[in-house]
């Protein structure tokens, strides 16, 4: 199991933001379809127990909730929604020819009992007053002078029964109170903020149907935005982080997905990993290699098809810790079947690193019996993985043709042929690169052999690469998280993550819908 993750249900900000002493209350704003009832509920489902968490919606019944959510009926959430939505209401607003339902009567000796009980609790303590006991009113007074609440009223009424322990309440949305009483929203939330998140010890979250609301703003504690945009004609996820009183916000946005219905952001990359966790192979299918990541496979519908050329390109604000994760794992699954892999490697990139980083998770002799990278600023080398090439041309053909043949075995071995395109753009300039790309594009093709090429910004021969490949993704990141797509073929974005059950370094893709 991975004891990292750059995963989450929210930003470790919001939950560090409710993790305050008092209550904090927090405004959430965006676009219709968004994501801010998904992430209502699930703020609601993680951080708050069962018996003082409760969903009051307005805009929607609960069989549609359930419909659009159908993770709530597995949960105590159900309880959650049924309370504070069509049960509160019916049970505050009858059916036309019902009478209305009074409130139960206590006796009196169950009042003593409760009187008795929070007279102690507000006594113990040394010095510093202990938390509230009963629900301030002071403000709803004056909204309930114009014409009764119903709903409102419930919302002090349930907020009462958990004190003292820290209530959660969320309102979706502020627009079908308001609306509904003919009310301003600045009148609502400022009654509230002051009754019950500054003097009755209540966590509140606020949805509103409006992307922005600067009048609204200043009331509140916290307030975030659910956006989406496009990125190369692909739908874009993120939550921004606009103000989180007495807490840090150490990145003010970060990328979401609200897949299966359910509401995950994903922090920064951590790029620290220390582990040594075996790799485990992934089958290849009947035509295709595996990339050694199935969810990859799946979106190049089983992976890099036999013979084809296959080019990944790297962003520009992409660290090679995050590229890594793509491309060690094709690196790892296709030689620990021992098959070979011939390497002209990006700049930068030196034989030595590539090897003790994959050798954490393969033998090493995996490695450097099928492993052979081509080294242009060598003239020898002692080392059996490194070939050396910076000789005469004669010599250095028969150094590489010596090494193709070994690495063939007894000729029916396909071989990953692994390019990186600025190393030789670099060494041989654009025009002969192309030509060298047409020649190796040519004999994978004709061959059951593998072609990888890997592009950086800046490269003039590209658009060529892109032309002549089966396959081209490129990877991006995206609020400091790692992201892949296809271009060829299309695909949607995904982030990248370590795979929660395997661990570093197993990659999982998850879609940004």
């Amino acid at each position: 199991m991975a004891s990292k993750k750059n995963q989450n249900s929210f930003p470790s900000e919001v939950e560090d933001f409710f993790s305050k002493p008092g209550g904090r209350s927090l405004l959430i704003k965006g676009r219709a379809g968004t994501g801010k009832t998904t992430f209502a509920l699930q703020l609601l489902e993680e951080i708050t127990s069962p018996d003082r968490g409760f969903y009051l919606t307005t805009r929607v019944s609960d069989e549609a909730i359930y419909n659009q959510f159908p993770w709530l009926k597995d949960t105590e959430m159900r309880n959650r929604i049924i309370d504070s939505g069509r049960v509160l209401l019916e049970s505050l607003i009858p059916a036309e020819g019902e009478d209305e339902v009074d409130e139960p009567v206590l006796s009196p000796d169950e009042e003593f009992r409760i009187q008795s009980a929070r007279s102690f609790l507000d006594s113990i303590g040394d010095d510093e007053e202990g938390p509230p006991t009963v629900v301030d009113r002071t403000h709803l007074s004056d909204l309930l002078a114009n014409c009764r609440m119903p709903e409102v009223e419930r919302i002090y009424d349930r907020v009462d029964m958990c004190l003292p322990d820290k209530p959660l309440f969320v309102i979706d949305s502020v627009e079908g109170i308001t609306h509904k009483y003919n009310i301003e929203p600045e009148e609502l939330i400022f009654a509230i903020q002051k009754d019950l998140v500054e003097h009755s010890n209540t966590n509140l979250v606020l949805v509103l149907e409006k992307a922005e609301a600067p009048d609204l703003e200043y009331l509140v504690d916290g307030v975030l935005s659910l956006e989406r945009r496009d990125f190369e004609g692909r739908r874009v996820r993120n939550i921004h982080l606009g103000k989180l009183r007495a807490t840090e916000i150490r990145q003010p946005d970060y990328l979401l997905t609200l897949q299966y219905g359910r509401f995950k952001c994903f922090e920064p990359f951590p790029g620290d990993w220390d582990t040594r966790t075996p790799w485990e192979v992934i089958p290849d299918s009947d035509n295709k290699y595996s990339t050694g990541i199935p969810d990859l496979d799946t979106l190049l519908d089983g992976g890099f098809r036999k013979g084809s050329y296959n080019v990944i390109e790297i962003g520009e604000n992409v660290s090679d810790v995050e590229a890594d994760l793509i491309l060690r794992s094709i690196w790892l699954n296709f030689v620990s079947q021992n098959r070979g892999i011939v390497a002209v490697l990006t700049g930068g990139v030196h034989p030595d690193s590539i090897r003790e980083d994959c050798i954490r998770f393969i033998e090493p002799s995996f490695f450097d019996e099928n492993v052979r990278i081509a080294d242009y600023f060598q003239s020898t080398s002692n080392k059996e993985y490194v070939m050396a090439l910076n000789r005469e041309k004669k010599e250095a053909y028969q150094v590489w043709k010596e090494n193709m043949a070994k690495l063939r075995g007894d000729g029916t071995k396909p071989i990953m042929d692994y390019t990186g395109f600025d190393t030789l753009e670099y060494l041989r300039g654009d025009t002969i690169a192309i030509k060298d790309l047409l020649n190796a594009v040519a004999k994978t093709k004709n061959s059951n052999d593998l072609g990888i090429g890997v592009v950086k910004p800046g490269l003039k021969l590209t658009q060529e690469i892109m032309n002549m490949a089966d396959s081209y993704l490129k990877i991006v990141d995206i609020h400091k998280c790692p992201c892949i797509f296809g271009t060829k073929p299309k695909t949607p974005i995904h982030a990248i993550s370590v795979n929660r059950e395997k661990g570093f370094p197993f990659v999982s893709l998850n879609p940004i819908v």
